[in-house]
């Protein structure tokens, strides 16, 4: 009787442990390294424009998609209460910060930032902070509370950088302004644990204010540093990454029929003797300023837009996608007043999911710190086709593209049986076969 009864206690037991829901906890995220970014997918968030509600919580659900997506850096635009003097129209300008250690209540509160921090690492993705250091708003404390942190002209007036009139720019060459900087850029390391910072006009700052404000950082945690700016010294003195506007600037030139193949030709060049080996660009054919000010990729680059984003991922740097862009979301967001991007999957979701997923996982696309090499293939014309070749150890993937508007007929010096990546084909090149791609078509060819 008692075997019986012991018997049916652990069925009932085993029972009530089956029903249990297996827990298992995410797996630490590294810090972040050069390792990351070398096969690193860069997303660009603009919480307030991203859903209807334009809130943290509201993004926060779409992280476990952009894990699918391939994103490892996820970059916050400005997440700080916007100065209310001087405010330009409507909500006002994110870069308008008025406390850099709040928390903008049109996006949630810091509990709800700190989970969406939290989300993302459980998810495998870092977060960088969108950060102001050039200019506050004219309401900022620090205005009234410490005036000497800020420059001004010959009459002693404080003053607003460029026709930005709704800022009041810092003042560097005070030693208190730097320290009073750094401690804020801290606070978001402790307090929330993001992962380093995309620093706005980073070029109108000091140099020797980034390199010291790295190391103090650094000391805390690693951090990934983005600056905004195309100025090769910053790279030496504390940034990971800056901004490839030259490329994206030949992109649409060619696009527009303005540029020719032979000018990226050149801009690689120039970066070859310009950069070095450990330097990283930011590749991109969108973000939140081009995409209000200058057009969305679809007025900038017609019909070329499936071809230069996939060429965003092939050429040496990280790529950048800025949100709405795997949607394809073909309209300017308005900058200083609500709005919202449309999220319904089109064309560019499955290709940006394919090209990150061999970004992600092709060492011969290594774009960080030990980068794959990049090799020029011969073409027969070099106005229109852009080949190369990325090789690391014994991966290699070769883009061959059709920049121009027009059917093409050509040769490149390419032999050998390929995997044609984006169709799931194999093709195989012959020396002297005449190759026929029309407008804009591309190749990405994996060996």
């Amino acid at each position: 009787m008692k075997k019986t009864i012991l018997l049916a206690l652990c069925a009932i037991t085993l029972g009530v442990n089956a029903q249990k829901k297996t827990v298992v906890k995410a797996k630490p995220l590294p810090p972040v390294s050069g390792k990351i970014m070398e096969n690193a997918v860069i997303y660009e968030v603009n919480i307030r424009q991203y859903s209807t509600e334009g809130t943290f919580n509201a993004f926060a659900k779409d992280i476990p998609q952009l894990k699918k997506l391939g994103i490892k850096i996820l970059w916050v635009m400005p997440i700080h209460p916007i100065g209310v003097e001087n405010r330009k129209e409507g909500l006002g300008s994110y870069y308008s910060v008025q406390d850099y250690r709040g928390v903008n209540s049109e996006f949630g509160n810091l509990q709800d930032f700190k989970n969406l921090v939290k989300k993302a690492h459980d998810n495998g993705m870092y977060v960088i902070m969108d950060w102001v250091p050039n200019h506050t708003a004219w309401d900022h404390a620090w205005v009234k509370e410490h005036p000497d942190y800020y420059a001004t002209d010959k009459d002693g007036k404080m003053i607003s950088p460029f026709d930005w009139t709704d800022v009041v720019k810092l003042n560097y060459d005070n030693p208190e302004t730097r320290m009073a900087m750094v401690s804020d850029m801290t606070y978001w390391l402790k307090t929330a644990n993001v992962d380093g910072f995309r620093c706005d006009v980073a070029g109108e700052v000091p140099s020797d204010f980034w390199k010291d404000a790295t190391i103090q950082l650094n000391s805390v945690k690693p951090v990934f540093m983005l600056a905004e700016a195309e100025k090769p010294e910053l790279l030496r003195n504390g940034f990971d990454m800056y901004y490839g506007w030259e490329e994206h600037h030949i992109m649409n030139g060619i696009a527009q029929g303005k540029k020719k193949v032979k000018d990226f030709d050149e801009y690689i060049n120039k970066m070859n003797t310009t950069l070095e080996k450990d330097d990283i660009i930011m590749n991109l054919t969108s973000d939140h300023d081009e995409n209000s000010w200058n057009g969305t990729e679809y007025e900038r680059l017609g019909d070329a837009v499936e071809v230069f984003a996939a060429m965003t991922y092939v050429i040496p740097g990280m790529p950048l996608i800025y949100n709405g862009q795997e949607y394809d979301f073909n309209r300017r967001l308005k900058f200083f007043t609500k709005d919202e991007l449309t999220h319904t999957k089109g064309k560019m979701f499955p290709i940006y999911e394919k090209l990150s997923a061999l970004k992600n996982s092709n060492i011969a696309l290594n774009g960080g710190k030990n980068p794959a090499s990049y090799t020029r293939l011969t073409t027969s014309s070099d106005e229109q086709i852009l080949a190369f070749a990325r090789e690391k150890n014994d991966k290699k993937v070769i883009y061959v593209a059709n920049l121009s508007k027009e059917t093409q007929l050509f040769t490149v010096e390419l032999e050998g049986t390929f995997l044609d990546y984006m169709t799931g084909k194999k093709v195989t090149f012959k020396k002297g076969d005449k190759l026929k791609y029309k407008a804009w078509e591309y190749h990405i060819l994996v060996k």
